[in-house]
């Protein structure tokens, strides 16, 4: 018989390829890959967080910690829903699992219970909202498209809330975080 065959790659994946690439117009403005970019990682931060939160309702062992995942699950929902109707009215198409490293991110919480989970859980979640906060501040002062921008700012505002929350729990000590680039 005949050995496996490689297909090519599926025409609609890759106009999708094609649709990522540079600035295209929109009726809101030009929206840039930048743009885009920021975009996909709203939703894949939901992708993450929101199931680790709403797990961390349960498992976390610390009432704060409950809490403050209380939160951010509902806060997620909510942005999330955002950016799928930015992303349909914008025609960008969004991820639908979390990424290779969010997914370690999520084994390793999960794979703790006690304290230890209270800790990991509240460290990656915050080390996630810092690496977002840039490329937030990025688009707002960059973006010419009046409907990314506006979700920029919804966005800066739920990561900076939740990073609030995160520290509120007392667990982001100087120990929870990697040393910071040189």
């Amino acid at each position: 018989g005949a050995g496996p065959t490689r297909s090519p790659i599926p025409a609609q994946a890759a106009a999708e390829a094609a649709a990522d690439i540079g600035t295209r117009e929109t009726r809101w403005g030009p929206l840039s890959e930048t743009d885009r970019d920021l975009i996909k990682k709203v939703r894949l931060a939901s992708l993450w967080e929101m199931p680790m939160a709403q797990d961390a309702m349960q498992r976390a062992s610390r009432a704060k910690v409950r809490e403050v995942s209380r939160q951010i699950a509902a806060q997620h929902h909510t942005l999330d829903g955002q950016v799928r109707d930015l992303a349909a009215k914008l025609d960008v198409t969004l991820p639908v699992k979390p990424t290779d490293e969010q997914q370690a991110w999520m084994s390793d919480i999960s794979s703790r219970s006690g304290s230890a989970y209270d800790v990991t859980y509240v460290k990656w979640l915050r080390l996630a909202h810092g690496k977002i906060f840039t490329l937030i501040g990025t688009v707002r002062g960059t973006t010419q498209n009046t409907l990314v921008r506006r979700f920029s700012e919804q966005a800066n505002a739920a990561v900076l809330n939740h990073q609030r929350l995160l520290e509120s729990t007392g667990l982001t000590t100087p120990e929870s975080f990697p040393a910071p680039p040189e």
